[in-house]
């Protein structure tokens, strides 16, 4: 299986491909701004797993096509493409600047909706493939605390969802991610939120998913259902349980 990481130093996706090299021969090209960061979380997750490692920036949205053009060109047919850019902001609202909303929205929203756009091209050309975007609960719906981020998240959620309606007639399948709270290094220093899980429980969960007709997967299950219910919840009645976190 090969497979393009964006966003290679995402302990989430090292932690998806090393469940996928468990009973499958992995091949994988992590695509990230940070190639040393991106290397040693991949080698501590997957150290058997052979991967070449790219250069490359979310947010320089003009050489995207390019790049996903060469990715495809020189090695071949791509099975799966990992979405798992990010940049967390929690705690972050009022007091982030202009250059640092419009930072986390061209990190988390505008640079990799560009990437994907690029993405779908090749795997309909190509005729198969599965594209795994991460999303997170926090788009479901946005709180005080972090609707720089959870806005950022909710745009890459709809646009992720309606790539794959784009696809729906194709052999090729999207599956939006929507992890609760991940201990991992990008949450480092946080309090655990309820039903957090690991870098390892949401690969386990992902891997299991792939083929199946899943469009959208919520990490853990409970999670679906009970924000189904918060998202349609008062808004006075929603500050007041967004405030306890």
């Amino acid at each position: 299986m090969k497979v393009l990481v964006l966003g290679g130093g995402s302990d989430i996706a090292a932690a998806i491909v090393a469940r996928l090299a468990v009973d499958r021969t992995v091949s994988v090209v992590l695509a990230a701004r940070d190639i040393d960061a991106a290397t040693a979380s991949m080698c501590n997750a997957a150290p058997r797993v052979e991967f070449i490692a790219r250069r490359w920036d979310a947010t320089d949205v003009e050489h995207h096509q390019a790049f996903i053009d060469d990715v495809f060109d020189r090695y071949g047919s791509i099975d799966l493409v990992l979405c798992a850019v990010g940049m967390l902001g929690h705690h972050a609202g009022l007091t982030m600047s202009p250059v640092e909303v419009d930072t986390m929205i061209r990190t988390n929203f505008a640079g990799p909706a560009a990437a994907l756009a690029a993405v779908g091209k090749r795997l309909k050309s190509q005729g198969h493939g599965s594209v795994l975007v991460l999303s997170s609960v926090a788009g479901a719906r946005a709180r005080k605390s972090n609707y720089v981020y959870g806005s950022s998240k909710s745009g890459l959620d709809a646009f992720a969802q309606g790539m794959g309606d784009a696809l729906a007639d194709t052999a090729v399948e999207v599956i939006v991610v929507r992890p609760g709270f991940v201990r991992s290094k990008m949450t480092d220093g946080l309090d655990p939120a309820p039903f957090s899980r690991t870098p390892s429980e949401v690969a386990e969960a992902v891997v299991a998913a792939l083929g199946r007709g899943s469009h959208e997967l919520w990490v853990p299950k409970g999670l679906g259902p009970m924000m189904s219910v918060l998202r349609n919840a008062p808004r006075p009645i929603w500050r007041r349980i967004a405030s306890n976190r």
